[in-house]
């Protein structure tokens, strides 16, 4: 028989076994567990920069179309998706009366030039009597010098010819006044004839139709918006990008537009306006990414992703951007010191779209860098490689 010392004696042996094999899997497994990373270094190669922003197709050059005059919308000769040309007339509202009153002032100037003419006859006329009563005065006045006609009778002739020059002058005003009545009459005409003008609904560029707000018979009041149109030409993407890389941007940088509907082709662009606007809410700003060729008729509204290549930066050290981690409100990198993790703040500078920032400084070639934890990292905390063959 086992006495009870043999007992206790297994019964301690087999306890502390497995407190032993506790602390090993505490160790090896455990909350103390060295924690597994993978590694990298720094690296040396020319890196190629760029943003990445998500906008919307949108015309640079887009019109509204509309009366300055009220009334009844008569007619619209195009619809949605037609392509216009500068000048063609697109619609027009109900004249009403206009017609009316053009012919009538029409009517009124044939009249008034008639009567013109019929004033310039009868001034010929006056002249030509006045020519001969001045004559016939001034022979009076010589024959009165030689006593051959009486006083009374030369002063009859003198009469004559002053009652001849008032005709005259009275024919002249006459005159003028039917000029002046014609030229009235005139602008009165151009005024109707503007009027009926204002009534054409008339493109104002070559483009294509993107909406018709207003039908046929309805009331439009002066500037309500009848049509609208855009250039094709013009299309562009209004994109949003971070503030922080925003300070590099300029005009003319090269881009690749990814349409949504046309996902798997890139079309080239180029920045072409750096917008002074900025959203503090989303910290990003707006630029304007035009097309190199136009695109053809592409949705207004239809979504785009935008990548802008920025100038190459040639042989600049850099690590993965999985590696660059904050820590205390600190940018650095976990460094590999005798198995054990250090946080190192570092000086970072562009970062490419596929995952790659240069290090200005903070890092040495022969620093090991943690490029990814199992867990969150501390100081001092013990560590073990296991990087991927």
């Amino acid at each position: 028989m086992v006495n009870s010392g043999t007992k206790r004696l297994v019964f301690i042996l087999a306890l502390s076994v497995s407190l032993i094999a506790i602390l090993v899997l505490i160790m090896l497994k455990g909350p103390l567990a060295p924690v597994k990373v993978q590694t990298t270094q720094l690296a040396t190669s020319d890196l190629q920069p760029a943003l990445f922003g998500v906008g919307t197709v949108e015309a640079r050059r887009r019109y509204v179309v509309g009366s300055t005059r009220s009334g009844r919308l008569k007619a619209l000769f195009v619809d949605h998706g037609d392509r216009v040309s500068k000048g063609q007339v697109l619609g027009e509202i109900d004249p009403v009366d206009l017609p009316d009153r053009l012919q009538s002032a029409k009517l009124s100037i044939e009249k008034t030039r008639h009567s013109i003419e019929a004033v310039e006859a009868r001034l010929s006329e006056v002249k030509e009597r006045y020519t001969l009563a001045k004559k016939e005065a001034k022979r009076y006045q010589n024959l009165l010098r030689q006593k051959q006609v009486s006083n009374e009778v030369a002063e009859a002739k003198q009469s004559e010819a002053i009652v001849a020059g008032d005709q005259l002058q009275a024919a002249k005003a006459d005159l003028d006044a039917a000029r002046h009545d014609l030229e009235k009459l005139q602008s009165d005409l151009k005024a109707v004839q503007a009027q009926m003008a204002e009534l054409k609904l008339i493109s104002p560029a070559d483009g294509v139709i993107i909406a018709r707000d207003v039908e046929p018979g309805s009331v439009v009041t002066a500037g309500m918006p009848v049509l609208h149109l855009m250039e094709p030409a013009s299309l562009w993407v209004r994109t949003r990008i971070e503030q922080r890389d925003s300070g590099v941007l300029k005009t003319g940088l090269p881009a690749k537009i990814y349409l949504r509907t046309k996902s798997n082709k890139p079309l080239s662009g180029q920045l072409a306006r750096l917008e002074l606007i900025a959203d503090s809410l989303s910290e990003e700003r707006w630029v304007d990414i035009a097309f190199a060729q136009a695109p053809g008729l592409v949705a207004l509204g239809t979504l785009a992703n935008v990548t802008l290549i920025l100038p190459k930066v040639p042989n600049t050290q850099w690590i993965p951007a999985a590696a660059i981690q904050i820590y205390q409100r600190q940018t650095g990198v976990w460094k590999i010191i005798d198995d054990k993790v250090q946080f190192t703040p570092v000086s970072t500078g562009i970062r490419t779209l596929d995952g790659k920032v240069q290090i200005i400084s903070g890092i040495e070639p022969d620093d090991l860098i943690v490029h990814y934890s199992s867990k969150p990292l501390d100081n001092d905390q013990i560590i073990k490689v296991h990087n991927h063959d």
